[in-house]
């Protein structure tokens, strides 16, 4: 009997009771294939199915299989599976084991799950994005079609009063598991030595330490080869296989590496994370965890989904640790410091907080989601990456202006594939070749097909030669997407790299450099090795490219024509702008861009006058209007229009930021006929700009901001309306002699900068009587001195005038 046998009955009176349950069972408890089994017999089940949700399709075969054998029978019969590429049911089955995916394009088929009774999700602590849609949409359909429809959510590592909240409030029901006792060595982390190298020293200590078969986690498939190879070449015992297991595996090398060892012999099974949960290994009582996981991250800046690699959580951890105690006590052999431990965080992030959501932004489309908000998520999309799947949709004309599912996004949602993908299908269908673009999707999604060759028409025909059951059910999957896409149409045929330029136009690669590096449109940097056939095409359509800090390996693509840009003509950008020949003649440089690639520069050298005139004025934006030919009457101008305007906002604004703003209204038609802004004369920009100011308030404009200022002498002085504390002029003070009282301009007072005979400063004021009357007594002994020949009088509010020294004699 399984632990979980002991939470049976809870479990099934909490589903008799409501439509909904959580049950949180530790690995190892039997929940997997032991609940949907012990469901089938109860009375709300009638005579309807079970649907139970797995996130890997390794994980959804092998709980199929061993339902089916635990009944006695074959997969197919009462329990089957339904996964990409492979379905075993039948008209008999009543328990269907599907991937998360499988079971989002069954509910937005038949939003009631007609015939379905029970919707089980297995692992839920996954957070996957599909798990995570899959649960609001049974929610709602359950809340809004099938009030009978039950929903159980499983997991080992669950806050499971989350989900009850989610679910209205249903009941949790826990299993305390069974797991026999594990001991855990920490073996440290030496950063010297590659991951792979650590990993095989770790393996042959625990070969040589502890019995029995072992589990050994990495993060991805290139390490998982690599230490294979090691092993190989190290481990000479005939009795130890080496089994890999990873996604991208053939089915039946995956079933071979989760069998139990023959008799007598030991297995190392070289896994990724696809092994931490729903699996259990017979025979593997040692666990060998390197603590490092591959995951998704989006990069909506360049739509492409990065693999990272990163710390497992201390959930993630104690799942795989947990796998050395399924059928007996154990051991776990930790590449990190026991300290490190406590450093991880608890758990790893839901995959729809870092995730492409254009898929999710399609379903939701399609069920007639109106908002996110009208579908109760356990962790909402983040907002702007919800926005930008929409606008993608839009691109790919999915959703119209209102976000309305068009016809098109109709037929893209039909289509089990992700929206980039199925667009690429629909295009090509038009032109008859929706086998080849389908084929081409199959690549792309299932990761290994076709070699590792990074040209796209090499990966093709090695798809087309592999004779392995996965590469035939994955030919025979795109026949299928191909029979989806409709009716075969006419037309030109559509090169490969134009089929996934469809797909990724903002994958669009422009050859720079030197051979084999590329820019994309969005202006990040990607490369080929030179000797790659890739690297001398003129441009390229990228489906996939490895990460980096500046540039970005590219791992799948396709040469595609400069004339194929045209498809994407309504992306095109058209740039004009002033050039200037060796002669320092003018003429338009037009520079038409994809994004962020030149895709042709054309020059005018007579260009149309009105189209100068239109540059001169671009150019005038984007550098500012100081570069213009200003004259002294057109600054003076401006700054008594800022005097005026700061005191009264009826006068007009004549800033740079107001001058720029209605350039058309003042400028633009004077720079018709010029060849440049240096042919602009000072009084013709000085008229122009009399053209903002109305003529009544050019009239009174000398009145209450004259330009100059006429002193007691007669001479007239220019006043600086820009100076630092109001306007001001420069004057001797010789010719302010008899000023008694302080000149105003605007109804404020004119700062005086008072000067020697010599043009020296010697005060500045704005209370010339006061200055008098003040420290006019020091100044004028200091001045008599300096200059004997002047007059220099006591009270100089009374005296006379002067321009000139004292007469000769006096």
């Amino acid at each position: 009997m399984l632990p979980v046998h002991e939470a049976l009955p809870e479990l099934k009176a909490s589903l008799a009771a409501s439509s909904a349950a959580v049950l949180v069972a530790p690995p190892g408890a039997g929940k997997t294939t032991v609940v949907p089994l012990e469901l089938l017999g109860e009375s709300w089940m009638a005579d309807g199915k079970i649907i139970m949700l797995e996130p890997r399709r390794l994980a959804a075969r092998a709980a199929a299989d061993r339902m089916a054998k635990t009944l006695g029978q074959k997969v197919g019969e009462t329990v089957g599976y339904r996964v990409r590429m492979q379905t075993r049911v039948s008209a008999a089955t009543r328990i269907e084991v599907v991937t998360e995916g499988v079971f989002t394009r069954m509910i937005l088929s038949d939003p009631e799950l007609a015939g379905v009774s029970c919707v089980i999700f297995d692992e839920f602590h996954e957070r996957s994005l599909d798990a995570d849609l899959g649960l609001a949409l049974a929610r709602d359909a359950q809340r809004l079609l099938r009030d009978d429809l039950r929903i159980l959510v499983m997991s080992a590592t669950l806050d499971g009063a989350a989900v009850a909240r989610l679910l209205d409030g249903c009941p949790v029901v826990e299993s305390q598991g069974r797991m026999f006792p594990v001991e855990t060595r920490y073996l440290g982390r030496d950063d010297r030595l590659r991951l792979e190298d650590q990993v095989v020293r770790a393996i042959e200590r625990a070969l040589a330490e502890e019995t029995g078969s072992l589990l050994v986690f990495l993060p991805g498939q290139g390490e998982i080869l690599r230490t294979a190879e090691r092993l190989a070449e190290r481990i000479r015992r005939p009795e130890v296989d080496i089994a890999p297991l990873y996604g991208a595996l053939d089915p039946r090398d995956q079933d071979r590496a989760i069998e139990p060892a023959a008799p007598g012999r030991r297995k190392i099974v070289l896994a990724t994370s696809i092994a931490e949960t729903s699996l259990t290994i017979q025979g593997v009582r040692v666990v060998v965890d390197c603590g490092l996981a591959r995951v998704p991250r989006y990069d909506p800046a360049s739509g492409l989904m990065r693999l990272a690699t990163v710390r497992v959580s201390r959930a993630a951890a104690d799942q795989r640790r947990g796998r050395a105690g399924r059928t007996e006590p154990g051991a776990c052999y930790r590449l990190w410091d026991e300290a490190e431990t406590r450093a991880l965080p608890a758990f790893a992030d839901p995959e729809i907080l870092d995730a492409d959501l254009s898929g999710l932004a399609l379903d939701l489309a399609r069920w007639g989601a109106k908002d996110v908000a009208d579908l109760a998520f356990l962790d909402p999309p983040p907002a702007a990456a919800f926005a930008e799947a929409r606008a993608l949709l839009r691109r790919l004309e999915a959703l119209d202006g209102e976000g309305v599912l068009t016809a098109h996004g109709r037929a893209l949602a039909d289509m089990p594939l992700p929206p980039r993908l199925a667009h690429m299908v629909l295009k090509a269908a038009a032109t008859g070749q929706a086998a080849r673009a389908a084929r081409i999707a199959a690549l792309v999604t299932e990761r290994g097909l076709g070699g590792r060759d990074a040209d796209l028409r090499h990966r093709l025909e090695g798809l087309e030669r592999d004779r392995s059951p996965r590469a035939r059910d994955a030919r025979a999957l795109a026949d299928r997407w191909a029979g989806m896409a409709g009716k075969a149409g006419t037309g030109e045929p559509l090169s490969d790299g134009l089929l996934l330029a469809f797909a990724y136009p903002e994958r669009i690669a422009k050859a720079r450099g030197g051979q084999g590096e590329f820019q994309l449109v969005t202006g990040r940097g990607a490369f080929v090795e030179p000797t790659d056939a890739l690297a001398r095409a003129p441009w390229l359509a990228i489906a996939e490219m490895g990460g980096g800090e500046r540039r970005d390996r590219i791992l799948l693509a396709a040469p595609l024509e400069a004339d194929e840009l045209a498809a994407f003509q309504d992306q095109f950008e058209t740039e004009e702008r002033l050039d200037e020949s060796g002669g320092g003649r003018l003429r338009v440089k037009r520079v038409t861009r994809l994004g962020r690639l030149i895709l042709r520069e054309e020059i005018d050298e007579n260009p149309d006058p009105a189209l100068i005139a239109h540059a001169l004025a671009d150019r005038l934006r984007r550098e500012g209007v100081s570069i213009l030919p200003w004259g002294e009457a057109a600054r003076s101008l401006r700054e008594r229009a800022a005097f005026l305007h700061a005191r009264d906002s009826d006068w007009p604004d004549l800033s740079d930021a107001a001058l720029l703003h209605r350039l058309d209204d003042w400028l633009t038609p004077v720079l018709h006929g010029l060849r440049g802004l240096n042919a602009l004369k000072p009084e013709v920009l000085d008229g122009a700009l009399r053209t903002l100011v109305p003529w009544d308030q050019q009239r009174r404009l000398d009145a209450e901001a004259p330009a100059r200022w006429t002193a007691p002498t007669g001479n007239s002085f220019a006043i600086d309306y820009a100076a630092e504390g109001g306007p001001k002029v420069e004057v001797r003070v010789q010719e302010v002699f008899g000023l008694a009282t302080h000149p105003t301009v605007g109804g404020v007072p004119l700062t005086l900068s008072l000067l020697s005979p010599a043009h020296r400063p010697i005060q500045t004021t704005k209370d010339l009587p006061g200055f008098w009357k003040g420290s006019w007594k020091d100044v004028r002994t200091d001045m008599r001195g300096r200059y004997p020949k002047h007059v220099w009088p006591e009270d100089p509010a009374s005296a006379a005038p002067t321009t000139r020294a004292k007469p000769r004699g006096t």
